[in-house]
């Protein structure tokens, strides 16, 4: 972790930001899952699900940004990103955001909340993946689950 002013960041409207591309992935016929990369408290790069809709199993938002961030960013660059993801990132996003290191992730929506909505076993959380980045969540856990409620998993 660096020596980010993480506690300065509008961690609420950065998730907000992601909530709203998690709404317009499920408008799109997409599972309801969006996220943000953000170095110094200003959205740097979003993206949301696009895994139905390209037909691309590795088109998960968190993933997608994790391989964009290592082509467009030095290493050092990427050690000042935080992403805000809408969702716990699942074992394969955590792998890649790990690989990208960026100083943290925060999330609205456990990964055990999803298996939840979708009926399954719990995967490994994140943090357990992430093992030396800053991982918090949930935050605005409430308004995160209404986006999955609607959803209807």
């Amino acid at each position: 972790m660096t020596d980010l002013d993480f506690d300065g960041f509008d961690h609420e409207a950065h998730l907000r930001d992601a909530f709203e591309l998690a709404r317009a992935a499920a408008d799109r016929g997409d599972e309801p899952f969006g996220s943000v990369l953000v170095r110094d408290d200003t959205v740097v790069m979003t993206d949301s699900n696009r895994v139905n809709t390209e037909s691309d199993i590795r088109r998960h938002p968190e993933l997608h940004l994790a391989h964009r961030a290592c082509n467009e960013y030095e290493p050092d660059e990427r050690a000042e990103l935080v992403m805000y993801t809408s969702t716990e990132p699942c074992p394969m996003c955590a792998g890649g955001i790990a690989r990208a290191g960026f100083d943290g992730v925060v999330y609205s929506v456990g990964g055990d909340e999803i298996a939840a909505f979708q009926g399954t076993e719990s995967a490994t959380r994140a943090s357990e993946i992430l093992n030396g980045t800053r991982v918090v969540g949930p935050i605005l856990n409430d308004e995160g689950r209404r986006i999955h409620d609607e959803f209807g998993w």
